[in-house]
């Protein structure tokens, strides 16, 4: 897959095995700031878990370790975290408007 060409079915179906091999969703992000969780920022992958099944993620600017409530690992988090839900259906919706595009060429 390149960055700037069009998705080939070959590059929709690469998505589609590896959100199929990622723990199902929803995930949640929990950020420190936006929930008061105490710690760290989080996802939460599976809400029924016990213990908790959750993801952390740092990020490192110049070498520093960015702190818990940075806007920019807030917004990294809410990404990672949506991003389970929304590659699935983007998936689907591609396929979905290229199946519509190929009807309407065939006279349908």
């Amino acid at each position: 897959m390149t960055a700037d060409g069009p998705l080939t079915e070959e590059d929709l179906s690469a998505m589609e095995r590896r959100a199929a091999a990622a723990a199902p969703g929803p995930w949640t992000a929990w950020l420190e700031g936006r929930h008061g969780v105490g710690g760290d920022s989080f996802i939460q992958v599976r809400p029924e878990a016990e213990p908790d099944d959750e993801i952390y993620v740092s990020r490192f600017v110049e070498g520093a370790r960015l702190p818990g409530q940075d806007p920019r690992l807030d917004a990294d988090i809410d990404f990672i975290a949506a991003a389970r839900q929304d590659v699935p259906r983007l998936i689907a919706e591609v396929r979905r408007l290229r199946a519509a595009a190929a009807d309407r060429s065939r006279g349908w």
